[in-house]
């Protein structure tokens, strides 16, 4: 679903999300309904502050996504009372991946914005690893 991509893929994707509105927050989204089993997914991971699925349109062999249960919409729209919750996310994120055999590296992205490519407004760290990835990502 978060694919990377040029023009035609998510970056067109974030575009239209943040012309509708959707960055504003506040509105369902694909996630806010995978959370509420009403949209399946291959979920790896649940505890009460988080889920963790596969990627349904993977960029790399391994690929995941952490979200907090909570709704927010962008990284940037956190504040001090989300330290712990986002420490927990990278945590679960690490726990994840250890789990999923990336013990040679992975590489976490977190998409902000209409110019981050953020086609979904529900906070999620993608976690992709299983193969050589290049640099610089985009």
């Amino acid at each position: 679903r978060c694919a990377s991509g040029g023009r035609g893929g998510e970056v067109d994707k974030a575009h239209r999300a943040s012309a509708a509105g959707e960055d504003a927050g506040g509105q369902p989204t694909i996630f806010s309904k995978i959370i509420a089993r009403s949209v399946p997914a291959t979920i790896l991971y649940e505890d009460d502050k988080c889920l963790v699925f596969r990627d349904v349109a993977p960029q790399a062999p391994v690929h995941f996504l952490v979200i907090p249960k909570r709704p927010i919409s962008r990284i940037s729209h956190v504040g001090p009372q989300d330290t712990e919750l986002l420490g927990h996310l990278l945590v679960v994120a690490a726990r994840t991946a250890q789990a999923e055999g990336l013990a040679d590296g992975y590489r976490l992205v977190i998409n902000d914005g209409k110019h981050g490519a953020q086609s979904v407004y529900h906070l999620h760290i993608h976690v992709l690893g299983g193969r050589q990835l290049g640099w610089p990502p985009g």
